[in-house]
């Protein structure tokens, strides 16, 4: 099944802005973390706070809906899906 995942912000300096992945049927969100991980190294300090633990403050969302209201890392992906990470983001 084809995912398009889309970066913001400071994650851009590790990876491509947006690209889509074919994963197996019955993927997660977690599992797409970890293959992301798998290809742009750096990715995985800049998401993972420890392995299966996000930052706090990073943001990831399926279909414009954060998975932290969803079932977190392991949400179903399916078909089509579009996930966008933003990075924690400092301002004032």
């Amino acid at each position: 099944m084809k995912i398009s995942i889309r970066v913001f912000a400071s994650l851009r300096d590790f990876m491509v802005p947006s690209l889509e992945l074919n994963l197996l049927p019955g993927a997660t969100v977690g599992a797409l973390l970890v293959e992301l991980c798998r290809m742009y190294p750096p990715l995985d300090t800049a998401i993972f706070q420890s392995p299966g633990t996000v930052r706090e403050f990073v943001n990831i969302l399926k279909n414009g809906r954060n998975i932290h209201f969803l079932d977190g890392l392991v949400t179903a992906l399916q078909e089509g899906d579009v996930i966008a990470i933003f990075p924690p983001v400092g301002g004032g």
